[in-house]
């Protein structure tokens, strides 16, 4: 039978010398295109796995209620005031979306975590790992609650009036240096309902979101001296109860009016000096103690008793900087104290 097809030519044998160099280009082209694409997907699959950066800082002004890299818990535990320490370690407690840190020193089981939080399970409350599961620093606890909403709300943190004396100004004359403005405390709870009747609330954070600026008046002398240094001639009246309780300590101490002043604009920042200030870094009440347990060592009722607060923040403060100034100067050169 015979063969309709062409006969077969050594196809590179064809080819002129022209279409060489356009082939070889071509080549070249179809290399690099898909070179590229390899180099790109590389690229981006690298940046997907690379670790995004969580929070280097853990003060009540500087929350992070998202992801938190365990590196960066672990250098804020190392640096951070509040008397963490070596010891200290954490786990996440998430609740109905909302996270939080708990920090103790011999963590064993999920319910010893909860224990060590203050969380208290309602009967319908689903929770994984289970309660007698093991835990470590990279678990996560999930606490899933019927019935129960996370809700954030702002409230006025008040400002200080200050009063600097000066010899810029008259004797007995008085200027405005700095009008006030009150902070914002956000406070996250976990809100459960019947209906339209809410049943409980409970805080799980509470923190700084915007520190107050202190009305500062200056009042001339006309003989202060010209040396004296920052805040040593300031005087400060007390807002509230926990800043008189605190005002009383702070003199009894041997410590200045200045130094009150600089107690104040610290403890403004960290905590609104408010005594269940919570912050997700596992910071806790006036003083910002981390973790808030440490206070204990200054009375059982460390969670809510202003005093008890105030007491074992100045102690802390005294065995650390010396003065309330000392811990001021160094919570702003430092973004912590």
């Amino acid at each position: 039978m015979p063969s309709h097809r062409r006969k077969r030519t050594a196809a590179f044998k064809a080819l002129t010398k022209r279409q060489w160099l356009r082939l070889a280009a071509g080549c070249t082209v179809i290399t690099m295109v898909i070179g590229a694409g390899f180099a790109s997907r590389g690229y981006y699959q690298a940046q997907d796995a690379a670790p995004h950066p969580g929070a280097t800082a853990f003060s009540a002004t500087q929350p992070e209620q998202e992801e938190v890299s365990r590196g960066s818990v672990r250098q804020a535990l190392s640096n951070r005031a509040g008397g963490s320490s070596a010891g200290t370690s954490y786990v996440r407690v998430q609740i109905n979306g909302a996270n939080k840190l708990v920090l103790g020193e011999h963590f064993t089981t999920v319910k010893s975590v909860l224990d060590a939080g203050n969380i208290t399970l309602d009967p319908d409350d689903q929770i994984t790992p289970s309660l007698d599961e093991k835990v470590s620093e990279s678990t996560t606890i999930k606490i899933e609650r019927a019935d129960s909403t996370v809700q954030t709300e702002d409230s006025a943190i008040p400002f200080n009036t200050i009063e600097e004396k000066t010899d810029s100004l008259p004797s007995g004359t008085q200027k405005v240096k700095t009008e006030g403005k009150e902070g914002v405390m956000e406070t996250t709870s976990l809100v459960t309902k019947a209906g339209s009747k809410n049943l409980s609330s409970n805080v799980f954070a509470s923190f700084v979101k915007e520190a107050p600026v202190n009305k500062v008046i200056q009042v001339g002398t006309g003989s202060t001296s010209p040396g004296a240094p920052a805040g040593a001639s300031a005087t400060t009246a007390p807002v509230g109860d926990s800043q008189s309780i605190a005002h009383g300590l702070v003199l009894s101490h041997g410590w200045s009016e200045g130094d009150f002043t600089c107690l104040v604009q610290l403890w403004n920042k960290e905590s609104g000096w408010r005594t269940n200030a919570a912050n997700p870094s596992g910071a806790y009440g006036i003083p910002q103690a981390l973790p808030g347990s440490k206070m204990a060592s200054a009375g059982p009722d460390w969670q809510n008793n202003p005093t008890t607060q105030i007491t074992w923040g100045l102690g802390y403060i005294a065995g650390r900087y010396g003065s309330p100034c000392g811990a001021w100067s160094q919570s702003q050169s430092a973004g912590w104290y």
